[in-house]
């Protein structure tokens, strides 16, 4: 079952994907992430692995699974009966950038628990979306 959401940004590419793609400090610009702490060290890299604890979940491992840098990465988390892929595009727009977030989650457990969370799943991504938006237009301004 698939979710997603898009939002357009304004502010250049580069800067929203430094933004983004520096997972660790989402807790500081989103409210649905309370933590989320790299368990082989920083950096979005292949391979990698990030704890993320949201409200009303519990804590879940996911692992990068692909990276291109500076456009998108993809990142996965497996429990028992099912299995999530979360997809970030960062796609330039002149001096706008759109963000795309699609959330795939497979599985006859996985497809259960994304009917029951769908509007939780769809709150997040929106809070995440929005939360990008104001600090990466808040850093524009800064750095303008």
């Amino acid at each position: 079952m698939f979710t997603g959401c898009s939002i357009e940004i304004g502010a250049p590419a580069n800067l929203v994907w430094d933004v983004f793609s520096d997972v660790e400090r989402w807790p500081e610009w989103t409210a649905s992430v309370t933590t989320l702490k790299a368990l082989d060290g920083p950096g979005l890299t292949v391979g990698k692995r990030f704890e993320i604890k949201q409200p009303r979940l519990p804590k879940l491992v996911w692992k990068v699974t692909q990276l291109d840098e500076g456009k998108s990465w993809t990142w996965e988390q497996r429990s028992p009966g099912g299995r999530t892929i979360a997809v970030h595009e960062v796609v330039p727009d002149g001096d706008k950038t759109l963000v795309r977030q699609r959330l795939d989650q497979q599985g006859l457990l996985g497809e259960l628990v994304a009917r029951l969370m769908r509007g939780t799943t769809k709150r997040y991504l929106d809070l995440e979306a929005k939360g990008l938006k104001a600090r990466s237009e808040q850093l524009r301004g800064s750095t303008a």
